[in-house]
């Protein structure tokens, strides 16, 4: 089914087909179709309201963000009554990681609702992630924050949060490597090689060198990505040296 369309103009049918779509996630009908039909416009179409405002989902995205940590803040305050505020900082983060939330959006195939002047395949990963915090910043939108907060615990909690798998589990591998170099004396360097592409879709390279030894490199559509990639690879690289 493709929902690439013009859905702000869209018909009473094509209303309906969309509905029915996003009550398939959610488990019930939108009330005000115009929240999700915001959530899933992209600001390259320059859309406005009557009042000039940008129309596209970017301030959802910020609503659904702030509800979603706030949700997960809740869950962990109460499901860790031990936990201090650095500990359950920390793993909040590592439930509302960005990589996490892009996995979460491509559960639920979001991207198929955008509307862009963009092509889908031009999209970098994030999209996913953005557009699931937009859908949730819709709910909050027309529903509230109790229904919000069944959506999150639904998608986000019941399947996914486990405490003790989610400690062990590293977020920043470019901070396990800046921790590791500073411990044993060594100077670890991010080096932007390449950068390719037009505004739309630009591309970085990054080499990681260890001592000025290049131990790995990383290519995505920002530098701080890329850098990721490439400390991620060396993390495993130097797996053996790191956890000795």
């Amino acid at each position: 089914m493709n929902f690439i369309r013009k859905i702000t103009n869209s018909s009473p049918a094509e209303d309906e087909e969309f509905i029915m779509a996003i009550k398939k996630i959610l488990g019930y009908r939108p009330k005000k179709i115009n929240f999700y039909k915001e959530a899933f416009t992209h600001s390259s179409l320059k859309r406005t309201n009557e009042k000039g405002r940008p129309l596209n989902y970017e301030r959802l995205e910020f609503l659904g963000d702030a509800i979603l940590g706030a949700v997960i803040a809740n869950y962990l305050f109460k499901k860790i009554p031990s936990g201090n505020e650095g500990y359950l900082t920390q793993m909040r983060s590592k439930i509302v990681s960005r990589e996490h939330l892009n996995e979460l959006g491509k559960d639920l195939d979001l991207k198929r609702f955008v509307e862009s002047s963009i092509s889908n395949n031009n999209f970098g990963d994030n999209i996913h992630g953005n557009l699931f915090e937009a859908l949730i910043g819709a709910i909050h939108s027309d529903r509230g924050y109790s229904f919000t907060e069944k959506f999150i615990y639904r998608f986000v909690i019941e399947p996914y949060v486990d405490i003790e798998r989610l400690e062990g589990k590293i977020t920043s591998y470019k901070s396990v490597l800046i921790e590791w170099s500073q411990k044993n004396k060594k100077k670890i360097r991010y080096h932007v090689y390449e950068d390719t592409g037009n505004d739309t879709l630009k591309h970085f390279s990054v080499k990681l060198s260890v001592d000025q030894d290049i131990i790995s490199k990383g290519r995505a559509t920002s530098k701080k990505k890329a850098e990721e990639i490439a400390s991620k690879r060396a993390y495993y690289k130097l797996k053996p040296q790191i956890e000795t």
